[in-house]
């Protein structure tokens, strides 16, 4: 479920949404280090800043989701966007799983807003992962069957270590990690929210990974550790929001 098996043009042809916002990331990164834009253009103009919002810059709300602080910054939390979003975009589809991570990562930028001092300045994606995080949760707590427990498990594992690592690591921001991991998880804990279809996508998911299980079989132990450095660099990464 959360090991990519895929080719780029598969992967961006099932993902659409996770392969725009990746692309963005990336984007936005190469404009602020081409020396075409004065003075960090980008970042005096999107990054999320408190004081600024309050005077009228609302966009801010939104804008430093798809900002980031640097190189590996940016990098780290593709790959978290790499691993963790596939899964849920092709259970979703892609109109409901854009819908949740562009409004968890809103609610991590108000509630930033709303709880630091006004001079404090953030950007990157980590409040919006984090809500795929809660999402993930709300399934396995409301919607235990849609699951396997293997990925229930590495789930947990992962939301557990993130979250503990979140009020360790130093220049974090703390609020919007919890907050855009409870809106999340209230998105997914909403009663109803097309059951049905998101049972007829979980089950379309499961018979597409089916067609997969060959290649996976075949994986070489060299690739298996290459994938768990990735993730354990991609936790990394999305803990390191300014």
């Amino acid at each position: 479920m959360f090991t990519r098996t895929e080719s780029f043009r598969e992967f961006t042809r099932l993902y659409p949404i996770v392969s725009i916002i990746i692309a963005i990331h990336l984007g936005l990164y190469f404009l602020t280090i081409l020396p075409i834009f004065p003075n960090l253009w980008f970042f005096e103009n999107l990054s999320g800043v408190n004081l600024y919002i309050m005077e009228g810059d609302y966009w801010r709300l939104l804008t430093p989701t798809f900002m980031h602080s640097g190189f590996s910054h940016m990098l780290f939390n593709s790959f978290s966007l790499v691993l963790f979003g596939p899964a849920l975009e092709r259970m979703l589809g892609s109109g409901r799983f854009l819908f949740i991570y562009l409004l968890s990562g809103l609610i991590a930028n108000i509630a930033t807003l709303l709880l630091e001092p006004l001079t404090y300045t953030h950007v990157g994606s980590s409040g919006a992962i984090f809500g795929l995080f809660g999402y993930y949760i709300a399934m396995i707590i409301f919607r235990k069957n849609m699951m396997s427990k293997q990925n229930s498990q590495i789930i947990i594992t992962i939301c557990v270590i993130s979250l503990i690592m979140t009020f360790l690591q130093p220049n974090i921001n703390i609020t919007a990690h919890l907050f855009g991991f409870l809106g999340g998880f209230l998105l997914g804990a909403i009663p109803n929210f097309n059951k049905k279809e998101l049972s007829d996508s979980i089950q379309s998911t499961a018979n597409w990974a089916g067609t997969k299980k060959k290649s996976i079989s075949f994986q070489s132990p060299m690739k298996t550790l290459i994938w768990a450095v990735i993730i354990i660099l991609s936790i990394l990464g999305f803990l390191s929001q300014r």
